[in-house]
């Protein structure tokens, strides 16, 4: 393996860790309604566990409120109880037709939750980066241990890692930060 390419499989790991990090920061809740807060929720359809919105229409008609319309209004009280088994803190309810979410406004105390919930999946994700640094930096040593390559190149690569490195972890900073005020603005 030469030197680029454990630069641009490193690079793609940690842009996917960047991406994953993304994914993950955007379930929290912020107080206004997104489809967004219901991903990964799964209720049992024939035996199966199945995504909420492969079961019905998700709409938000207004910033506090998520409208959930099954396909089979059988599936209803599966909704409401996969919903209200998340830790959300929503509390669904239903007319026989569609399930309505409201969304509360968030309390000081669930704001500093959802805070320090942000800063674990950022310290995750920053981790993952470095994880993928070290395994990097391994691959680089062992070429030139091998002789495969020179200790300049071996330096070159190195840098260049730890630019990645230092890129991915700050994209990292920013989501969380932008995160962190989108949570706690009132």
């Amino acid at each position: 393996m030469k030197v680029n390419e454990i630069i641009q499989s490193a690079q793609k790991r940690m842009n996917e860790s960047v991406e994953h990090t993304r994914r993950e920061l955007v379930t929290i809740r912020t107080g206004r309604a997104s489809l967004s807060i219901l991903d990964g929720l799964t209720l049992e359809y024939y035996g199966t566990p199945t995504p909420l919105n492969q079961v019905a229409t998700l709409t938000v008609p207004d910033p506090t409120l998520i409208v959930a319309q099954p396909w089979d209004v059988t599936l209803i009280p599966k909704i409401e109880k996969s919903i209200r088994a998340s830790d959300l803190g929503l509390n669904p309810s239903n007319d026989g037709k569609v399930v309505r979410v409201p969304i509360p406004p968030l309390t000081e105390e669930r704001r500093k939750q959802l805070a320090k919930r942000v800063h674990e999946i950022a310290e995750h994700g920053r981790t993952a980066i470095r994880l993928e640094r070290r395994d990097a930096n391994e691959a680089l040593k062992k070429l030139l241990k091998e002789k495969t390559i020179s200790e300049d190149d071996e330096k070159r690569g190195l840098d260049q890692v730890q630019k990645q490195t230092d890129h991915h972890i700050q994209q990292i900073d920013e989501l969380a930060k932008h995160k962190d005020d989108e949570i706690l603005k009132i």
